[in-house]
């Protein structure tokens, strides 16, 4: 019998990579023999999350082109023909069944050359507004998947599968798990917890705004469990001397820290997103204003216009954020219908049907 291949290609943020990773999983349960190879971004984070995860990946010399005129610019064209020719080179010796793309840089070439040889071809968007990437590759590719309703005006019609976004499985069954999630993390089971998301990397306006409010959120007698990111750990870290707050650069057990949450304040990048609605937690999103085509204050107001979740842009948080918050953490009413309406959108059968699409091209 036939072993089934497969690339996978996304990275330079864990909203690219995590996606990839749960689709390989995905099919890994279904072809327990399948081979895998994944595709990144030579020095980006995707090189030591995905071997971290058990997948074999191969490195691209590419990066984004910079806003402004810059020496990096300048090696672009030659970065992407070398990319493509690297991605030629591995497609022939590796002779993938199907090419799966989440986005980020490195999926551009190789998702061309795939097309290229006629190789059957998956781009997944995690956004409600999609990436230059998916834009381009999107006119060739066999299908795309998406999170967010209104994406025809992107992509072509009649390839769009509305599927939702892959995400961690673990996380289906986190409500059960509470009493593990305070264990885990030190947690008191006798204060509610607050807990704050800054995305892989972490959020400076974030961190500067939980810094500044620390004395406000503790004096309703609750308890901050605050990731900050690698970048700003160095930074924060010695708040975690006051009682009641817990500061850490990444989480390794998202299920369990769900679980333990109250509620939460969090970027509005596309994984984030996903999981919050599937585990339902009150939430008030501060999308970052510096994405391309503002795609996070996107991706909130869709949870936010059906009635799932608070928001406040950076620009409103000097005048708006504790009135906000204490809503958010006082009123029981206002909890438990962000937490009802955020579940109703929430797409726990994403990941497998993203793979039943996958193995739909393979037996076209």
């Amino acid at each position: 019998m036939k072993t089934h291949k497969f690339i996978l290609s996304g990275g330079g943020t864990g909203g690219h990579i995590y996606p990839a990773i749960a689709i390989a999983n995905a099919l890994k349960q279904r072809f327990p023999d399948a081979e895998f190879l994944f595709v990144g971004a030579q020095d980006k984070m995707e090189m030591q999350k995905v071997p971290q995860s058990g997948y074999k990946i191969e490195g691209l010399w590419i990066a984004g082109l910079q806003r402004k005129f810059t020496f990096q610019n300048m090696l672009f064209p030659f970065k992407l023909l070398s990319s493509l020719l690297k991605s030629d080179r591995i497609i022939r010796q590796f002779q993938p069944d199907v090419v799966i793309g989440t986005g980020g840089f490195a999926s551009g070439p190789l998702l061309q050359m795939a097309i290229r040889k006629r190789i059957p071809t998956v781009v997944q968007e995690q956004n409600s507004y999609p990436g230059i990437t998916n834009k381009l590759l999107s006119k060739k590719a066999n299908v795309i998947c998406v999170a967010y309703e209104n994406l025809d005006r992107f992509f072509p019609k009649e390839k769009i599968v509305f599927t939702g976004n892959p995400v961690r499985q673990d996380l289906l069954d986190s409500g059960s798990k509470r009493t593990e999630g305070l264990n885990y993390f030190k947690l008191d089971p006798n204060k509610k917890t607050l807990l704050v998301l800054g995305g892989s990397l972490g959020a400076r306006r974030i961190n500067q705004l939980i810094a500044k409010e620390l004395d406000f959120l503790l004096q309703h007698d609750i308890q901050v469990f605050w990731q900050c990111g690698k970048l700003y750990y160095e930074a924060y870290k010695h708040l975690e001397a006051r009682p009641n707050v817990h500061v850490v650069a990444f989480i390794d057990r998202m299920d369990l820290i769900y679980a333990a949450a109250d509620f939460v304040i969090s970027r509005a990048g596309a994984s984030s997103v996903s999981e919050l609605c599937l585990v339902g937690k009150p939430t008030l999103f501060i999308p970052s204003p510096n994405v391309a085509e503002d795609h996070q204050t996107k991706n909130a107001k869709a949870i936010v216009e059906k009635g799932g979740a608070l928001l406040l842009r950076e620009s409103e948080l000097d005048t708006q954020f504790e009135t906000t918050m204490v809503d958010l953490m006082q009123n029981e009413v206002l909890q438990h219908q962000l937490s009802d309406a955020m579940k109703r959108l929430g797409k726990p059968d994403a990941t497998q049907a993203i793979v039943d699409e996958i193995i739909k091209l393979m037996h076209k």
